[in-house]
């Protein structure tokens, strides 16, 4: 079965949908599903951008990674992806991204459906910036960030007026300035990152997508993409996916958390909602303080959950017992 057909001949995915709505109690009638794990999928059938019923994996696996999720991204928010490695957060962005296609399921930019757009009509709806990142070699920052312009240019022209002012806005967005004429190898991993960043704003589309734009980055760096992230949730009218290995960077800067564990949507709200210390057991297995300070949330990492927390206290006075003898000497 492909990606754009329905679970049953003739029948398409919505109204399959439809049946599962009125088959499941916890389903109602306005799309919403109120789970014991606490998530609440949005109907993605109104929305601009979503993905339903979604089914994605990698070739050679027998079970897919993402099985049958659907997701509603609210416009010109930032939305971010959390969970543990391997929990499928990067797997559902490149579905979100056309990077995937669908076993099953389908994603919605605009009411219409991904393969009904052309390559260019498409990247200018959507832009992805990925993990893996390959520069030409002597390539400037300038003209790697004006490549971003690729879907608003015709095969034989050359950058116009509105091209060079979408470039000039990326790099003074993304604070790059001064690394205008240096060229892209000669850079840190921090600075190339900025420089992709700017390259994904020049495409100048709808929607951008981002996995994990911070992560093997310093502190300093980090905080200079997020704050990127944080402008274009302020002053423009763009929607933002982004993968997040920090919880606590989602916290502070997105609008809707999607908690993901084992490829399944285990919450799904605002991270005040969200991202509290039952799921951070539950999904990240744990213990850890989620502290309401001045700042926004904080999230303060105890120590793993391995075993049940009775266990666990048994072991520990089992260990001091071993090590300190039962009057609490040294042995």
């Amino acid at each position: 079965m492909t990606g754009r057909e329905s679970a049953q001949p003739g029948r398409t995915e919505r109204e399959a949908a439809d049946d599962r709505r009125e088959r499941d109690p916890a389903v109602d009638r306005d799309g919403d599903r109120g789970s014991t794990d606490g998530a609440v999928l949005t109907d993605p059938s109104g929305a601009a951008f979503s993905g339903a019923d979604l089914v994605l994996g990698y070739p050679g696996m027998d079970d897919p990674v993402i099985d049958g999720e659907s997701i509603a991204v609210p416009p010109d928010e930032v939305t971010a992806l959390i969970g543990p490695n391997g929990s499928g957060k990067s797997t559902l962005l490149k579905g979100l991204a056309d990077k995937i296609e669908p076993d099953r399921g389908m994603v919605v930019v605009d009411g219409q459906e991904l393969e009904e757009f052309g390559s260019k009509e498409l990247a200018r709806k959507l832009g992805l910036l990925s993990q893996e990142h390959v520069s030409p070699e002597g390539i400037t920052v300038e003209d790697l960030v004006e490549r971003g312009r690729y879907p608003h240019i015709g095969f034989f022209e050359s950058p116009g007026e509105e091209d060079r002012a979408a470039v000039d806005e990326a790099i003074e967005l993304a604070g790059i300035e001064h690394l205008r004429e240096r060229e892209v190898g000669s850079l840190s991993g921090g600075q190339k990152q900025l420089v992709w960043i700017a390259m994904a704003l020049a495409q100048d589309t709808d929607i951008l997508l981002l996995d994990e734009p911070t992560t093997f980055l310093d502190p300093h760096h980090q905080l200079e993409v997020m704050g990127i992230v944080e402008t274009l949730r302020d002053r423009s009218e763009i929607t933002v996916v982004l993968v997040l290995h920090d919880i606590g960077q989602a916290a502070r800067y997105a609008d809707n958390v999607v908690a993901l564990k084992n490829g399944s949507v285990h919450a799904y709200g605002p991270p005040e909602e969200v991202i509290t210390e039952e799921l951070l057991a539950e999904v990240f297995e744990i213990e850890a303080a989620v502290l309401d300070t001045e700042y926004g949330i904080q999230i303060a990492p105890l120590e793993p959950l391995e075993e049940p927390r009775d266990d666990r206290s048994d072991s520990r006075g089992a260990y001091a017992n071993r090590t300190t003898g039962s009057d609490g000497s040294s042995p």
